[in-house]
């Protein structure tokens, strides 16, 4: 070949600064690193020693997501520092559901022209996300693509693995009677932001528009990355009495309330029980939402329900409190299908 030859960086691929990423980011997943951790970034493959970890007969749990659109909102303001943690969550908080603790966590970010200073924020968002989750950030993919993403367009997907002792599995035990104990929001979380952005544009807002209910920008207030429960939730389940655990994302109270709920049996929900809060009271007025939909594609301030045994709601309650969570008794466990709803969101 010529020395005049085309390279992969003239394509628009710049191998240097995958490489400069990769060292920027390993501060970030040290700092992840737990019992079971087993060699850090920059192998094939990533190791993870269960026994090391303290199960003796586990089972693995692994779940996989993306941000989705909130994405837009992130790279049109150039707040990028949170949004890993929103890609955290939505991956740990659906393995808590099934009772697994998560035990690692890898990402993956693809854009069109790597960016190490915009990127090495986002994976910081991540570390931070997988730090306070209590799991091990191994590994992840850096892709860049021109062609297949333009301007400072980017994606995130993530994947967790967790682990939890043979028979020890949720959902299990539910039964009429049980109490639903609904642990608040931090915002929208992560899904309905097609929705959210249609808002906003019949609006007449910017992201930069100062935010109707207060606080910061409309753009800083709707990035409240995802709240994580995945530490006060297994505290609950080692406490016992927790009979499922259902995690309110896309499909909101209406869609993933049954999901955890067996064969004859509802949920009650006296929506009185707590106060919509003001981005959610923003979007339905904005938006003309009815009460239905927003039901059905926001969380509406609820982002984790408990189904416990009644005789535990309590004691489990104040554990959860003491955790640092909110949380507000919705109703019960009732005798049917699907969720049936009193009083009005307020």
């Amino acid at each position: 070949m010529s020395g005049n030859g085309l390279t992969y960086a003239q394509a628009g691929v710049d191998i240097d600064a995958g490489n400069a990423l990769v060292e920027r980011i390993k501060p970030f997943a040290r700092r992840t690193e737990r019992s079971g951790t087993m060699a850090g970034l920059g192998g094939f493959g990533a190791l993870f020693d269960l026994r090391a970890a303290g199960y003796s007969d586990p089972i693995l749990v692994a779940a996989t997501d993306g941000v989705g659109t909130k994405l837009r909102i992130a790279i049109e303001t150039g707040h990028l520092d949170e949004v890993g943690i929103d890609l955290v969550a939505m991956c740990v908080n659906d393995l808590v559901c099934q009772g697994a603790e998560p035990l690692l966590f890898l990402d993956y970010f693809a854009t069109g022209k790597l960016q190490v200073e915009e990127a090495a924020r986002v994976i910081a968002g991540i570390a931070l996300g997988c730090e306070r989750s209590g799991c091990a950030l191994v590994g992840g993919e850096t892709a860049e693509m021109p062609g297949m993403y333009h301007g400072g367009d980017f994606d995130l997907a993530g994947f967790a693995v967790g682990a939890m002792e043979r028979g020890t599995d949720l959902p299990r035990g539910v039964e009429e009677g049980d109490v639903l104990l609904g642990l608040t929001s931090a915002g929208v979380h992560s899904n309905g932001f097609s929705l959210v952005r249609r808002v906003k544009e019949v609006s007449g807002m910017s992201w930069d528009s100062p935010a109707p209910w207060g606080g910061a920008s409309l753009g800083e207030e709707l990035l409240a990355p995802t709240r994580l429960y995945v530490k006060p939730a297994l505290a609950a389940i080692r406490a016992g009495g927790v009979h499922a655990l259902a995690h309110i994302t896309g499909g909101g109270l209406t869609e993933n309330l049954p999901r955890v709920l067996p064969e004859g049996l509802g949920a009650r929900i006296d929506l009185s029980s707590w106060r919509l809060p003001p981005v959610f009271a923003w979007l339905r007025q904005a938006g003309g939402i009815a009460e239905a939909e927003m039901l059905k594609t926001f969380n509406s301030g609820i982002g984790m329900v408990a189904v416990v045994a009644a005789d535990r709601a309590e004691a489990l309650a104040r554990l959860l409190i003491e955790a640092g969570e909110t949380v507000v008794p919705l109703g019960t466990v009732t005798a049917g299908q699907g969720v049936s709803y009193s009083g009005q969101l307020a």
